[in-house]
């Protein structure tokens, strides 16, 4: 079975990640805090495609959030999952970085590190098709 890492980037990819991490986390019975409160073990059977077990039971997303303004990032975290998050997880990167070529590679450099941190030892990163 895959695991999935999910990139969302920029405002609208922001919003609408945090929409869907809403909406799978329901469907996979886990609870803003990333207890699983579900009542069917089909709701486990594939949970770790989208999601590492923590300690304690928890369940937290294999998502890494990219941004350059502080305004989406606070908006994902105040909102109803914000808390289901790594906080290391959230890429928030001076926007003077996004019209300069060099600078922006750091920014790439900055997600690939969070990447393969999410990814651990498993080095089989795959694109999606």
């Amino acid at each position: 079975m895959r695991e999935i890492v999910h990139i969302q980037a920029g405002q609208c990819g922001n919003q609408i990640g945090a929409k869907f991490w809403e909406v799978i986390s329901d469907e996979h019975g886990i609870d803003p805090t990333g207890t699983y409160h579900g009542d069917s073990d089909l709701q486990l059977d594939r949970i770790s495609v989208y999601y590492n077990e923590a300690s304690g039971g928890k369940y937290v997303p294999r998502a890494i959030l990219v941004d350059l303004e502080p305004g989406t990032m606070d908006s994902v975290r105040s909102g109803p999952f914000g808390q289901i998050f790594r906080p290391d997880n959230f890429v928030f990167v001076i926007h003077e970085y996004g019209h300069n070529i060099s600078k922006s590679n750091l920014i790439i450099m900055h997600i690939f590190i969070v990447t393969w941190r999410q990814n651990q030892l498993n080095l089989d990163l795959q694109p999606d098709p």
